[in-house]
């Protein structure tokens, strides 16, 4: 055991966090929609790289979340990775665990020997995501054809009822006694608390700026900041109308995570090799889990994966300083919470999906750097984040401030 260049003890199989960054969050056809997923997969990831100090020749493999990959081109990590300039021997692997990302296969690599310099991360583009002609392939007969919106069939629909994820939250909030008051009430301080963080310059840690070029001879411009939180507005949030339950629907868009575009990347080394660099090491990652349930109970999946994931690490929950749930929808967080009996003031500090928004395959990633960026904010130990996964899985991961 030695120290680490941030201080702290440091074993040779440690997976160590040494650079994080994210893009911002960009709305649903908003500043970031001419950018495709593997553009802003490349941006973050070079970005981290640049900040964990690390030459990409020295990557040995990339694991990176993409959900909605139509259109895209074949292997889009790879497409990410080289576009950050990983040279082309480096191996990489497209992960589609819907929003969790893939974190826990780089961390396992370290831990098994396999490598000692992993980039992981997610990527998604909710706007760019096209529209099927399904039956075309089989030949276009007489009459119309119907067109299958690609986001809503490969990212936000329930195979098994045949029914939109919101649903799913309307039978969340239904089983744990969730109002739509309560579910505003939370969406509001997810907002508020994003807000703020925004107006403290705290993710500015976190955010790798993104160039946007204007088009028609327009300058290009910078975007550096998440675009759902200057559309926040709480009155009109309290009036919509729920959005998949007419008669006692509690779930509306505004409690509901955005549909945006952003990306994720995390750069992890072994413990050996942040201490042949003399790397700066920002956390270790100390324990992971995943859990599962029925499909349509993927909202409470993280109350199973999360006290997995502390019992793998050697904590209890009372070592925990914050958490980071994601917030696929106000009630998600909320019946968590309720669940696992957490102190809503160490959840979320900074704002959730809500306010910052989702873009599914990079959300994983996403709420690890936020994390950390609270962490670090709040001189915190240990933080736990938990996501859910269509299909009913979750997963789970606790990282150590170093």
């Amino acid at each position: 055991m030695a120290p680490a260049a941030g201080g702290g003890s440091i074993n040779p199989r440690d997976v160590c966090i040494v650079g994080v960054a994210r893009t911002p969050m960009g709305g649903f056809l908003g500043f970031l929609s001419s950018l495709s997923a593997t553009k802003l997969g490349s941006i973050a990831i070079e970005s981290a790289l640049k900040r964990a100090s690390i030459d990409p020749s020295l990557v040995q493999e990339v694991f990176f979340g993409n959900v909605l990959s139509a259109n895209l081109g074949q292997a889009p990590a790879r497409q990410a990775a080289l576009g950050a300039g990983i040279p082309n021997t480096v191996i990489c692997t497209t992960v589609n665990k819907v929003c969790a990302s893939a974190t826990m296969l780089a961390a396992q690599s370290i831990q098994l020997g396999i490598n000692d310099v992993v980039v992981a991360g997610g990527m998604e583009s909710m706007s760019n995501v096209p529209k099927y002609l399904a039956e075309a392939r089989k030949g276009s007969r007489l009459g119309h054809d119907s067109l299958i919106d690609g986001m809503l069939k490969d990212g936000l629909w329930d195979v098994y009822k045949d029914y939109g994820m919101g649903v799913c939250a309307e039978l969340c909030a239904e089983q744990h006694g969730v109002t739509r008051e309560e579910q505003d009430n939370y969406a509001i301080q997810s907002f508020e608390r994003g807000i703020a963080a925004q107006d403290a310059d705290a993710f500015k840690w976190e955010i790798a700026p993104v160039e946007v070029s204007g088009g028609r001879g327009k300058p290009s411009t910078i975007v550096d900041t998440d675009e759902g939180l200057g559309k926040f507005d709480a009155a009109k949030l309290r009036k919509l109308r729920p959005s998949f339950k007419e008669t006692g629907g509690t779930v509306t868009a505004g409690n509901a995570s955005s549909i945006s575009d952003g990306a994720a990347a995390l750069v992890l080394v072994s413990g050996e090799k942040a201490l042949k660099l003399g790397l700066q090491v920002i956390a270790k990652i100390t324990g992971y889990a995943d859990a599962a349930q029925a499909p349509e109970l993927f909202t409470t999946a993280p109350a199973l994966a999360i006290p997995k994931a502390i019992s793998n690490a050697g904590l209890e929950a009372s070592q925990i300083d914050f958490y980071e749930i994601n917030e696929a929808f106000a009630v998600v967080a909320l019946a968590n919470q309720k669940l696992l009996g957490l102190d809503p003031e160490k959840v979320n500090v900074h704002g959730g999906a809500v306010a910052l928004g989702h873009p599914l395959g990079c959300s994983g990633a996403r709420i690890l750097v936020s994390l950390l960026g609270v962490l670090k904010l709040k001189n915190g130990k240990y933080g736990v984040g938990g996501v859910c996964n269509g299909g009913g899985g979750a997963s789970a991961l606790v990282v150590q401030l170093v």
